[in-house]
Parts: structure tokens; sequence; C-alpha cells
């Protein structure tokens, strides 16, 4: 969508720049490209109100006049940072992100209380400017999205982090969240070090330089993080297996590893499309808050020779080196296939198989915990789905009335909406289907409310939505093939 300008093209700035198109556009703010970088326009209110809580200074930033109507200008050079944080691009190295978390602590050094979500960055003038809009956000997710490049993630999640982008390591991430002047982020994580470090006279000092991650990282104080069991909307059996084979292990790592169990052991979820696999794997890693590896078709698949082999075993390496950590394989059937069933000429896909039959045992050993994902589970290689390999083969169909009760509740929790509204009455319609029409039917039915000028949800905008939301199941399975 083009922005109308709201100075000229070519309108010279009082800095001597040119103006160019507008590069992004708020209701109040506009940045454009000039003839020597980029400048920052704001409405005078705007300008005004960034004045009034000294966020800026009259020397940062000038005042121009068209068309009897006045904006304050920032002129910034080429290569300095000059946009809204959710249009910025992934930070490069520790150097671009320190001067970001200079600039949220210089910001919030101007005491105001604000939120920064939808601020503008202003690198030149070590800013971030808030446009004051009607959402809010704390300050640790704000520059946690903005390390991860948008992911939702408070940047105290230091391992999450770490995975998410290849050059952070955890000093950086400490480093960045002081400068940003968020330093209680760290401050349990640094006394956990400092317990650790203390127990060299006990004989610690040689676990602490073994190589692995998972045994210098993956330490019982942490167990009071799993204190809450895990818990997953509409899937209430899946939570149950995860909470004893997975949870319980974590939080008592030295009661398991007494009777030899060093790790959960890896599983695989199938089932039809839209039973939920994704979603149940994602709650798992976001209450893990462990960094999270995924390996599937688009990322390591490759027309060349070895080139797939060598892929999968750089995935595997980083998870190991970032451990405990979770690695996804999904849609394994694509690269896992039955060697059997595969031409004499794929000798590629046997040296595939051949390198995950080798890695997924060593990384199990090393604190990855390993979740494959397949619609076809009877495509797979006999010798990937053994014991010792994975350990756990769960089905998920899709989900009954009581489950599907269950994530409207879920849903539903956090909208505003009137006593009329029943979840009980809606699930049978919604029972034996892909839960990505619950959803469906719940944003629907909230789309619809809000169309209506209403300001809560109401039964008969769920009932409305389901009107829209025909079982694409039952349709598919009454059509039938064949000869007569």
């Amino acid at each position: 969508m083009l922005l109308e300008n709201w100075l000229p093209i070519g309108f010279v700035l009082p800095g001597g720049m040119a103006c160019g198109r507008v590069l992004h556009g708020g209701a109040d703010w506009q940045i454009i490209a000039t003839s020597h970088g980029a400048a920052l326009l704001a409405a005078a209110t705007l300008a005004k109100r960034w004045h009034a809580a000294d966020i800026v200074t009259d020397e940062q930033i000038e005042s121009v006049t068209f068309g009897g109507a006045e904006y304050g200008v920032i002129e910034c050079a080429s290569g300095a940072v000059l946009a809204p944080l959710s249009q910025c691009s992934t930070p490069e190295g520790p150097k671009e992100a320190l001067a970001f978390a200079r600039a949220l602590q210089s910001t919030r050094a101007c005491n105001i209380t604000v939120s920064l979500h939808d601020a503008l960055y202003v690198a030149q003038i070590e800013r971030l400017l808030p446009v004051y809009g009607p959402d809010s956000q704390d300050d640790g997710l704000v520059l946690g999205g903005w390390l991860s490049g948008g992911v939702s993630i408070d940047v105290g999640s230091i391992n999450r982090l770490c995975g998410l982008s290849w050059w952070l390591k955890p000093k950086d991430v400490e480093e960045i969240i002081e400068a940003a002047g968020l330093a209680t982020k760290v401050q349990a994580r640094r006394l956990h070090r400092t317990a650790d470090d203390g127990l060299d006279a006990q004989g610690r000092e040689q676990g602490a330089k073994e190589s692995t991650a998972f045994k210098s990282d993956y330490t019982s104080h942490d167990a009071s993080k799993y204190a809450t069991p895990f818990v997953l909307a509409g899937r209430p059996r899946l939570a149950a297996f995860f909470n004893e084979h997975v949870i319980d292990i974590v939080a008592n790592k030295e009661r398991y590893q007494m009777l030899g169990i060093d790790s959960p052991a890896a599983m695989i979820l199938h089932g039809p499309p839209g039973c939920g696999k994704t979603f149940a794997v994602e709650e798992l890693v976001n209450y893990l808050d462990w960094p999270c590896f995924e390996i599937d078709a688009s990322s390591i698949a490759s027309p060349y020779i070895h080139e797939t082999s060598r892929k999968v075993a750089e995935v595997f390496d980083k998870a190991m080196q970032s451990a405990p950590s979770v690695l996804v394989i999904d849609e394994m059937e694509a690269f896992l296939a039955d060697r059997a069933a595969a031409a004499s000429s794929s000798h590629h896909r046997v040296e595939e198989v051949a390198e995950f039959l080798r890695r997924i045992p060593e990384a199990i050993k090393n604190g990855v915990l390993i979740i494959g994902m397949t619609n076809r589970p009877d495509m797979i290689d006999p010798a990937v789905l053994r014991r010792g390999r994975f350990d756990h083969i769960i089905e998920l169909d899709y989900a009954s009335a009581e489950e599907v009760e269950g994530l409207l509740l879920h849903l539903l929790e956090p909208l505003p909406k009137d006593e009329t509204v029943n979840p009980v009455a809606l699930a049978p319609s919604l029972a034996r289907r892909p839960l990505s029409d619950v959803t469906f039917v719940v944003r629907e039915g909230a789309r619809l409310a809000a169309r209506a000028g209403e300001n809560c949800l109401r039964q008969k905008h769920l009932l409305d939505a389901l009107a829209l939301c025909p079982s694409r199941v039952e349709a598919s399975s009454e059509r039938k093939i064949g000869f007569t």
C-alpha cells in the first residue's frame, strides 16, 4: 500500500537532504527516503510530546512547515537504522544489539513509562521514540522480540534466544540485557552460576569443564521452573504424557540419573493434518524454555549428493552444543522414507537415513529432546522407528467433544464475552475436526462481533461463524473414487 507523502518529492529539509518516497508511516509519523539516507517526520502534536518528555532535544529534532502544517524532522545518515520496531531487520552481531540496548536504556532514563513495543528506532540519536499506541508490552519482550527477529519471547529466556540466532551466546545476551537497564533479568542466572562455581572443592570442577552444554547447564536448580504442571488446551491426555515422560525427568534429574536415565526419550507424534501436532510441540517448547531447532524438507533438502547429510549433521551439532534443547523433525516421511522401497539409484536417500540413525542416539545422550512429526508413519524406515531411537510413537486423532470444549474455553478466556457464550453447545459440532477449525470459529466470531459494532462476543456470533466453517474432513470422506 502506497502512502501519500506529507512533503513533496524533492522538498529540501533543513539539513539539506531532499525528500523521497515514504518508506513507513503511521497516523502521526512518516519515515521517508532522502537523497543521503532517511528522515523521520512527526506531526507537531507527537513531536511536542517527545519534547515534553525530554526524549528529544532541540538539537536532535528540527521544525519544517508545508501547506500550513508543521512537522518535526530528524534526518539520519545512510546506514543508520531508522524504522518502526516491527520492520527492523534482525541484528547481525553484538555491536548492533548493544546499540539497540543502549537506545532502550537511554529512552527509559527519560523517566517515561509508556510501552515501547511499537516505537520508532532512531539509531542516530540513540532513542526509541514511542508512538503512544493503545497496546502495551514489557521491555523484556520488546528487547527479546527485536533480538529474535519478531518472535514473541522475553529476553530473560536466554537459552531460547541463543537457539534463534547463530551469533548469540549466553554471555552476549547478558551483556545486552544489562546495557538495556534490565539487569534483574540475569540476576538469578548469575547467582546459579556462582553457586555452581563454589562447589569446585566438592569435586565439581571436572564436571564443569565437560564439553557438552547439557551437563553444564541442565542442572537441578532449574527444577523450580517446572513446579506447575504442563497444560495443553484440548489435549489433556497428551499433556499427561508430556508431564510423565518429559517434565518429571527434567524436574527430577538426579533421581532419574541414579537409575540410569539421563534425559527424556525421543518420540514421534503422528496423525492427520490439523490434529494439533505442531501446536502441542510449540506449547511444550515454550514451557521448557529451551532452544529449539528444526529439521524439515524445506531447510535441509538438496539435489547435491552428501549436501543433505551435511546439513542434517550441522543441525544435530548445534542442538547438542545448545543442550538442553529440543530438536523437531517435521514431515519425517519426506527424508526418512523406507530404504527398501526406494529406487536402486537413490543412494543419497540411504546415506541420509544412515546419518539420522547415527545421530539420534548421540543427541539423546547429550540432552537433546527429539520430537518427530509425520502424517504417514507407514512410510518411515523401520530402523528409524525401533525403540532406542524413538521409544514412543503417539497417535493424535481429531479431538473429541470434551477436548474441543477445553480448547474453546482456553481460546475464549481472554476475550470479552456475555453470558450467552456456551462452549458446551458448540463442542459437538466441532468434534472430530481439525483443531484449526476451532480456532477459526472463535476468530471469525470475534470478527463478526467487531463488524457489528459489538463490544463483546455473543453466542450468536460463534454460531454464525460455525455456519461459515463447513467440515472439510466430512466432505472429503464422502468422496469415493473407483470404477463401476
